[in-house]
């Protein structure tokens, strides 16, 4: 029997496949913990492949990445894993860090990743490039789920403390519509 405020990891994904909810996945488990508490790394990662036209599952995505944890500890996703996760599946990203480095490569890209802190919690959000020059982001808070805003909002909004990288492409392997 389903808790009246549990959430399916179905009702976290848009109708154009990007996941966009990371509260919806507490039912599955990364790093020994709920995802929807530590799980914005792989869900980065599948949303990068995704924007970039790969047809693929999102839990062979976290159970790829839970297993590159050497160890079994709960955690975050560590960015020795995602660096090597992003070079086995999308080899010509590229790393930029630093707040205002990472927020001018982001504008230049198609799609992405940022690592920084969202409050005071270390957080990755993915984002992909609209037609309009404005940009898609998933996952970066309640409320913001599946949004879209300029590059220098975002970066006015959130990329406001600590470390910041970007892992950015250049371009779609694939041509996507990417309607809200």
């Amino acid at each position: 029997m389903r808790d009246g405020n549990m959430k399916l990891p179905e009702e976290g994904i848009s109708a154009d496949g990007y996941i966009t909810d990371q509260d919806c996945f507490s039912s599955v488990r990364y790093r020994t913990m709920r995802a929807d508490i530590n799980g914005c790394g792989w869900i980065a990662a599948y949303n990068l492949r995704h924007a970039c036209g790969e047809e693929l599952d999102w839990d062979s995505v976290r159970q790829e990445m839970d297993g590159m944890h050497t160890l079994r500890i709960p955690g975050p996703t560590l960015m020795r894993v995602m660096r090597e996760y992003l070079a086995r599946y999308v080899p010509d990203y590229s790393e930029t860090v630093g707040r205002d480095e990472a927020a001018a490569a982001a504008k230049d890209s198609a799609a992405g990743i940022f690592r920084y802190q969202e409050g005071r919690e270390p957080h990755f959000v993915s984002y992909v490039r609209q037609g309009d020059g404005q940009f898609r982001f998933f996952n970066v808070t309640d409320g913001m789920e599946d949004t879209v805003m300029s590059m220098e909002t975002f970066a006015e909004e959130h990329l406001l403390r600590g470390t910041v990288i970007a892992l950015t492409v250049k371009d779609h392997h694939q041509e996507r519509t990417d309607a809200q």
